[in-house]
């Protein structure tokens, strides 16, 4: 079991969904936590909490740089400092290129690659400070292949793991490391919704998730929010402090095609 106790971690996005699990399993293993997402996150405070660690909560919108810049002031005033940033956040939207909205490419770009770049530059000094640290992004599969429809949230995952190969090439002679988790399917909204989506043109709901995985994830399962979180142990761990600038697919065999 990886032990965290006295380590503190910013998980982006992390009110539900995959940055939800990375946080919990974070708290599990005994670190404090600053959570980061909108609307009421008192009860998320409440099941984090739980594990008897601190918690927090900043609600930045990670599309704009100095809201992302407060948030790490935040981090630093309340709990001195972050150890282990989950750069987490995305959003999606699918069409064709020439059809794709000029602003939700650049929503998509703000959140899923620019806000990567913004808390990994603002976090790093303090982790050099320390002498220690981990920055985990969580990029996705479509930052190594293509798919139709989704050019903004390719792109952006694209280029994700390019800045996370620079990062650790920039870090390698310290004890801070920097890599990327790539998941397959996991069955978080963004992804229900496009169950949803399909099962909208009278496909049966079941149908139309079994549907959704064959085309990609021969193992037909989805990936869950824990086995996210315990990879994110593992890069924290002293058994990952050699993996550096990798990019790390889980994901029921995607890339293995």
């Amino acid at each position: 079991m990886t032990t965290l106790s006295g380590k503190t971690a910013l998980v982006t996005g992390s009110t539900s969904g995959i940055g939800l699990g990375i946080a919990l399993s974070l708290a599990k293993a005994g670190a404090n936590l600053i959570l980061n997402g909108f609307g009421d996150a008192s009860k998320v405070i409440a099941d984090v909490a739980q594990f008897g660690g601190k918690v927090g909560h900043h609600p930045a919108d990670v599309s704009d740089p100095a809201q992302i810049a407060d948030m790490i002031a935040y981090a630093e005033r309340e709990f001195g400092g972050i150890d282990i940033l989950v750069n987490n956040a995305g959003i999606q939207h699918v069409a064709p290129v020439d059809e794709f909205p000029v602003e939700r490419w650049d929503s998509i770009i703000a959140i899923n690659l620019s806000s990567v770049f913004h808390s990994t530059r603002l976090s790093l000094p303090g982790m050099r400070a320390k002498g220690w640290g981990r920055v985990i992004n969580i990029a996705s599969v479509h930052g190594m292949v293509g798919s139709v429809g989704k050019a903004a949230y390719v792109a952006a995952k694209h280029g994700v793991i390019g800045l996370t190969k620079v990062v650790a090439l920039e870090t390698a002679t310290t004890q801070v490391t920097c890599n990327a988790i790539c998941p397959g399917w996991v069955l978080t909204p963004l992804v229900q919704k496009q169950i949803d989506d399909r099962a909208a043109t009278g496909i049966d709901p079941q149908q139309a998730q079994h549907d959704l995985l064959a085309e990609k994830q021969p193992s037909l399962e989805f990936v869950t929010p824990p086995q996210l979180g315990e990879l994110v142990l593992f890069l924290c761990s002293d058994a990952g402090s050699q993996v550096r600038g990798a990019a790390w697919n889980i994901d029921g065999g995607w890339l293995a095609q």
